[in-house]
């Protein structure tokens, strides 16, 4: 079953969403500040987003809408591209693992 977020109909629809990569980073986690509230009046009413600047970071960051950036169709696709090689890598060293275990040459 496929999570739903309900947005009230007199807020914005988001621009991003969990996992999105863009310039600032990847999107984990976004609220939303009404035009009439506390927050809104200190960082902006609207879409406020959580960012990590990559997969590893402990670092969380919080930008408003506006001054999140989507990548490029040539960004997003090295990044991913990136991280593909980066598995594949990773599933090779594995496989060369499993085949010294199969010939007994590591014990576990």
């Amino acid at each position: 079953m496929q999570p739903t977020i309900t947005i009230p109909k007199d807020w914005n629809y988001l621009c991003f969403t969990f996992g999105d990569r863009t310039q600032q980073g990847i999107i984990i986690g976004f609220e939303y500040y009404a035009e009439d509230s506390f927050l809104a009046e200190r960082y902006g009413s609207g879409w406020r987003y959580s960012v990590i600047p990559h997969k590893n970071s402990d670092e969380l960051l919080h930008y408003h809408e506006s001054q999140i950036k989507p990548l490029s169709p040539e960004e997003l696709s090295s990044q991913i591209i990136a991280e593909i090689d980066c598995h594949q890598q990773q599933i090779d060293v594995r496989k060369q693992q499993l085949l010294m275990v199969r010939r007994g040459s590591i014990n576990g």
